[in-house]
């Protein structure tokens, strides 16, 4: 199973590559675990240019309509290794697409496996929030779990 990201964090994702003027085609979102935390793992977010052989990928387009119009990710490859590179799903010249890019070192994903990554903005915070299937339990921040 992937690590998915959902139409609302990728719209998030795409707007901070963007306001940090990073190259799209180069960005890959890393997504990991460390021990730590109030619950015994933190997750871990990163915008990265570097890819591991050993890292597991997923690339997800997503359609820059309207939000009013939900569109469903589209998953174009997945697994490790270079004979997975992202294929051509480029946003097209229209504009009227966009791709992100997750990776995961292979620890990490034995937690990770079948997670949802979505992004939340509330009046009590926004940030990032982990759908963990394979999470126990978490801490009331939802920034650390134990598996």
């Amino acid at each position: 199973m992937a690590v998915t990201v959902t139409e609302t964090a990728a719209r998030e994702i795409n707007s901070i590559i963007h306001q940090q003027e990073l190259d799209p085609e180069k960005i890959r979102l890393r997504v990991g675990v460390k021990g730590g935390g109030c619950s015994g793992f933190s997750y871990l977010l990163d915008l990265t240019e570097t890819q591991k052989d050993s890292d597991e990928m997923w690339e997800f387009t997503y359609k820059t309509a309207p939000k009013s119009r939900k569109s469903q990710p589209v998953a174009v490859g997945a697994g490790a290794g270079s004979e997975n590179e992202p294929e051509s799903s480029a946003p097209s010249a229209q504009g009227d697409s966009f791709t992100i890019r997750v990776i995961c070192d292979p620890k990490s994903y034995l937690y990770l496996n079948g997670t949802t990554i979505d992004f939340k903005d509330e009046i009590m915070g926004r940030g990032f929030v982990f759908n963990n299937p394979n999470a126990t339990s978490s801490c009331g921040c939802g920034s650390s779990f134990s598996a």
